[in-house]
């Protein structure tokens, strides 16, 4: 994951704490990389004070894009199946926040979508991660997430694989994408061990 771990100064690091609302806001009005997005600017993210599950991703795929609302794709379908969650639960923000390493589509590149912007995550995930103080899962869903959440972890299968040292508060997640499928193939310990115990665990969480 060794190219996923760039960082760049934070520009907001001395700003002082802001309440939750006033920081969303300010997220969703944000165009810090808009010169960069060939799309244009649409931060996707979900949160509340209260959310219990934080899902960590890496960026809105287009399909996120045109609708505005996280996970609303495949890679969506997937993740909820592997959480146990129904729509209402996964959308429910006073439950789930879905915080991603970059909150807008950054754009096609040759094998698939482009990294998340490396202006985003450095310039809001300190101000918004201290705000979650009920959350008792967090899942860091793919490399880029994984990353910042887990800057030690060698690699994204090794990560996922070390699942029970971590347990039961912070989790590696492969991305749910179809592009991962391979991987899955590769890995069927993955669905069959720890995807069982991380359902029971984001029930236990999410009831707690």
């Amino acid at each position: 994951m060794k190219s996923a771990k760039k960082r760049i100064a934070n520009p907001n690091y001395h700003k002082p704490m802001q309440p939750l609302p006033a920081l969303l806001r300010d997220i969703r009005a944000c165009t810090l990389c808009a010169a960069h997005l060939p799309h244009g600017v649409r931060p996707v993210l979900q949160a509340s004070a209260t959310s219990r599950l934080l899902i960590a991703g890496q960026a809105p795929g287009r399909k996120v894009h045109e609708s505005g609302i996280p996970f609303d794709d495949a890679s969506g379908e997937r993740l909820r199946d592997w959480l146990g969650l129904d729509r209402a639960t996964f959308y429910d923000a006073a439950r789930v926040a879905i915080v991603p390493m970059g909150f807008c589509y950054p754009g096609k590149g040759k094998s698939g979508d482009l990294p998340p912007r490396p202006e985003c995550a450095p310039a809001w995930q300190a101000q918004l991660l201290p705000h979650l103080r009920e959350v008792r899962l967090t899942l860091a869903v793919g490399q880029y997430a994984q990353a910042w959440h887990l800057p030690d972890a060698a690699s994204l299968t090794e990560a996922v694989m070390a699942w029970r040292e971590r347990w039961p508060r912070l989790l590696a997640l492969p991305h749910p994408s179809p592009r991962n499928n391979l991987w899955l193939k590769r890995n069927p310990w993955f669905e069959r061990e720890l995807v069982p115990a991380l359902r029971e665990r984001v029930a236990q969480a999410l009831a707690e």
